[in-house]
């Protein structure tokens, strides 16, 4: 490697509008995302159905993929035994996922 890289700048693109979050839980393994992980999450992006985002639903903090059917968007697991949640007036999208660090040791 010819110069360092910068973790931060490399990840977060908006720092005034980005955030990080340590994943608790295994409802997105099927992406890649397992309890544990740091996700880098921004505020800045517009959530579009494919991106994968943090929301709050009913007060509860939630990581999922966020998909449109049938003129709605739901939240979409990507592991067995968790539940989709529809996208009304008691879901707010708090931002889109743009990065994830993983430590192995």
């Amino acid at each position: 490697m010819e110069e360092p890289i910068n973790l931060a700048d490399w990840l977060v693109e908006h720092p005034a509008a980005s955030y990080i979050m340590r994943v608790d839980g295994y409802s997105m393994t099927g992406a890649g995302i397992t309890d544990g992980d740091l996700i880098i999450v921004s505020r800045a992006k517009k959530p579009v159905a494919g991106h994968i985002v943090v929301a709050l639903v009913h007060g509860d903090r939630t990581l999922k993929r966020l998909r449109r059917r049938e003129g709605r968007h739901w939240l979409v697991p990507e592991a067995e035994g968790f539940p989709e949640t529809i996208v009304d007036e008691h879901v707010e999208i708090w931002g889109v996922v743009v990065g994830l660090a993983r430590k192995y040791v």
